[in-house]
């Protein structure tokens, strides 16, 4: 099992790029959570296999449909297993 912190930046706010998170990781069986940071970036948290923590990052450097991503920063954590869902938070 495995835990990332990741910032996602570029154009990943105002579209819809919360809401793509949340249906991917749902898709992937992945736990965390995901939301905006006043400076423009997306934050996330994704707790769950390996594999579909590494799907997860790859989707990441693109993003839902109208976002344009220019740096994904990952930070491997310790794996937890705190979350029972992958929620948006604001």
């Amino acid at each position: 099992m495995k835990r990332v912190h990741v910032f996602v930046s570029g154009r990943v706010q105002g579209v819809f790029f919360r809401a793509y998170t949340q249906k991917e990781a749902y898709k992937l069986g992945l736990k965390g959570w995901v939301r905006n940071l006043p400076d423009g970036r997306v934050e996330a948290i994704f707790e769950g296999e390996d594999l579909a923590v590494e799907k997860m990052i790859r989707w990441c450097h693109q993003g839902s449909p109208g976002a344009i991503v220019t740096k994904v920063e990952v930070i491997e954590e310790p794996y937890k297993g705190e979350f029972s869902t992958f929620e948006i938070r604001y």
